[in-house]
């Protein structure tokens, strides 16, 4: 799924980020491809593909469900072509960005991410302390006919102590800069499904 750097959405996207650090498109993909990516997603978990997501890097990452209880796997390109139609997009959109931007964004990687009824993610920042190499977060949500009573809620604390939710609903793209943003995901009432991913630039660990 490519998109021409000039196409209006990614546009938005790039003007959003550059105003106020952060995006929310509603309908980014087609709803097809929503389908596909969430039935994957699902088939995944059923294989028991997916597990339990940790906190941390390297060494130092551990399983804290009372931090973030969703279970995830990362995403390749040439696994599945859903995933790579949505990878297309994104690299459209990494373009788009060091276009408008000059972010030096060097490539993308993203992840399945399942939270089952419950399970929430605590306020953080995607910026790890020791690595500044992400740089931008995109999440893209999976769930069809989702109902703000379902809960699993963004909420982005923006400045001014201004919150921000957004309803994970199917096809809604959110963008926002990964080392500004501090954000949280609300518990949910029932599974709530996403790819979440990162533009990355050049770090400066020299290894």
């Amino acid at each position: 799924m490519h998109l021409p750097l000039e196409h209006p959405m990614l546009s938005t996207i790039v003007d959003d980020l550059a105003t106020r650090g952060w995006s929310q498109q509603t309908l980014f993909i087609p709803d097809a491809l929503s389908r596909e990516l969430a039935h994957e997603c699902r088939q995944r978990h059923a294989q028991g593909a997916l597990n339990p997501a940790g906190v941390g890097r390297g060494a130092e990452q551990e399983v804290r469900e009372a931090i973030r209880g969703d279970q995830i796997q990362w995403i390749d390109p040439g696994e599945s072509e859903p995933c790579d139609r949505y990878l297309h997009a994104m690299d459209s959109l990494r373009q788009a960005i060091n276009q408008g931007l000059f972010l030096g964004l060097e490539d993308f990687e993203c992840h399945f991410a399942l939270y089952p009824p419950g399970a929430f993610y605590r306020r953080h920042l995607d910026r790890f302390r020791d690595d500044d190499r992400r740089t931008v977060s995109a999440v893209l949500y999976l769930n069809e006919s989702w109902q703000p009573t379902d809960g699993g809620q963004l909420r982005m604390f923006l400045e001014g102590d201004v919150q921000r939710d957004v309803e994970p609903l199917a096809g809604t793209l959110v963008v926002f800069l990964s080392g500004d943003v501090p954000h949280e995901v609300l518990p949910a009432g029932r599974e709530r499904l996403s790819l979440t991913g990162w533009f990355r630039r050049r770090g400066n660990d020299p290894f």
